[in-house]
C-alpha cells in the first residue's frame, strides 16, 4: 500500500488552489496550501519567476514545494508576458481590444510555469503555452495541465 502523499502548493491564488485540489486529488495526493508572501524576481519568462520562489520556499521551510506562474504574451506588442499585471493595471481589458482592432497580429499566447521544487536544489519543471486569439473569450480548461503532470511524476518518483 502507498503511503498518503502531501503536495505544498505557495499560493494566495483561490482559483489556483481549486485547480490544485481538483487535479492532485484525481491521484490520492492531498494538497497543502503554503499562504506565504515570497519576493518574486522580475523576469521575461513565467518559468524563472516559478523556478526562483519555488526554490526559496522549499529551502526556507525544508520541505517539497509547488508553484506555478503565469504569463500572457502580446504578440504585436512584444510585451514580456510576465509585465501583464502591471499593464492590466494601467490598460483596462476593453482598451487593449481596441488597440488589437488595427493590429495584423491579433495572436498570443498564456504561459503556465509549475515547479516542483525540493529543499535540496531539485525541480521538476513543466511549461504550457496555449495559443489565444485577442477576440476569443478566455478558456480556461489550460490552468489544471501542469498539476497533472507533477502529480503523475510524484505517483511514479515517489512511492
Amino acid at each position: 500500500m502507498l503511503k498518503s502523499m502531501t503536495i505544498n502548493i505557495l499560493t494566495k491564488n483561490a482559483g489556483k488552489l481549486m485547480a490544485a485540489r481538483l487535479i492532485f486529488k484525481r491521484y490520492g495526493i492531498e494538497v497543502n496550501q503554503i499562504d506565504k508572501d515570497y519576493p518574486e524576481i522580475q523576469a521575461d519568462n513565467s518559468l524563472e519567476i516559478a523556478k526562483f520562489t519555488s526554490l526559496q520556499a522549499a529551502k526556507d521551510l525544508n520541505l517539497a514545494v509547488v508553484r506555478e506562474d503565469h504569463s500572457l504574451f502580446i504578440n504585436a506588442l512584444g510585451i514580456p508576458g510576465p509585465y501583464t499585471s502591471y499593464i492590466e493595471k494601467q490598460l483596462p481589458a476593453k482598451k487593449l481590444l481596441e488597440i488589437m482592432q488595427d493590429q495584423p497580429d491579433r495572436n498570443g499566447y498564456f504561459e503556465v510555469a509549475t515547479v516542483y521544487a525540493e529543499p535540496d536544489g531539485f525541480t521538476k519543471e513543466y511549461i504550457l503555452k496555449a495559443p489565444i486569439i485577442f477576440a476569443e473569450e478566455e478558456r480556461v480548461e489550460i490552468w489544471g495541465k501542469n498539476y497533472e503532470a507533477i502529480a503523475k511524476w510524484l505517483i511514479n518518483n515517489k512511492k
